[in-house]
């Protein structure tokens, strides 16, 4: 089961949706099955090559946006908070994880290409 709550979203003045921040949380399973659900209800994941489809440019980008989008590394995942019991000790285990400098310069290349509308 994966729940999601939109967070922000990025659009221009012409287009109904082009990037949603989101958050998820998986209640079993890996981080596989995010990448499967969010692209079966239409939130491919940015730098997903298998479930995200061909890479579409947003109509009216920037060109730094649009460079972004291609040389983007990776998934633009994020596992901010993980919990999980100890498969020893049985006690919960919590790790927490900033959000990457690479997804950082995402989201600010998404609101500025928005605001440039």
């Amino acid at each position: 089961l994966t729940v999601y709550e939109p967070i922000q979203y990025y659009r221009r003045a012409e287009d109904k949706r082009l990037f949603t921040l989101i958050r998820c949380r998986i209640h079993s399973g890996r981080t596989h099955q995010i990448r499967v659900h969010l692209a079966h209800v239409r939130y491919p994941l940015v730098g997903d090559p298998v479930y995200g489809g061909r890479l579409k440019m947003p109509a009216g980008a920037g060109e730094s946006l649009k460079t972004l989008l291609r040389e983007f590394p990776r998934q633009a995942l994020h596992a901010h908070k993980l919990r999980f019991d100890h498969p020893v000790s049985g006690a919960p285990v919590e790790c927490k994880a900033p959000l990457p400098d690479d997804m950082f310069l995402l989201l600010d290349a998404l609101r500025e290409d928005q605001e440039s509308d």
